[in-house]
């Protein structure tokens, strides 16, 4: 079994900064990809980044919605990625998940479907 623990949400201004975090733990846990999901009330789940180590997207692949804005860092060996996001949103209020990619195809994609195990979300508001 594979558990994921995000942490790091909250409520914050328009304009302000917080960064996610997700720590990756389980048996034989080996991934190269890792990737952040949001859910807005009423609204489907929707992709933000993903990382996927010795790859293309080394440093990170994003959203359009939050290129330049957030910025993903992991660690490999810790099996931990966080999402530094900056000026922030109204419209980035959402329940944040993490996911990995066990069994999936090992590269920073955009489709839930591909990664396997995920977390139980931690919510972000920003205020206008």
């Amino acid at each position: 079994q594979v558990q994921l623990v995000e942490s790091g949400g909250g409520l914050v201004q328009a304009g302000g900064s917080l960064t996610l975090s997700c720590a990756a733990s389980g048996r034989t846990l080996s991934t190269n990809a890792m990737g952040w999901f949001r859910q807005a009330p009423e609204k489907e789940r929707e992709f933000v980044a993903a990382i996927n180590w010795g790859g293309e997207y080394t440093h990170g692949y994003y959203a359009d919605s939050v290129k330049g804005r957030f910025t993903l860092s992991g660690d490999k060996g810790e099996n931990i990625v966080d999402l530094q996001m900056n000026s922030l949103k109204p419209e980035d209020t959402a329940v944040y998940f993490c996911a990995v990619q066990i069994a999936g195809p090992q590269y920073a994609s955009a489709w839930a479907g591909d990664y396997d195990y995920w977390g139980q979300g931690t919510q972000v508001t920003v205020s206008s």
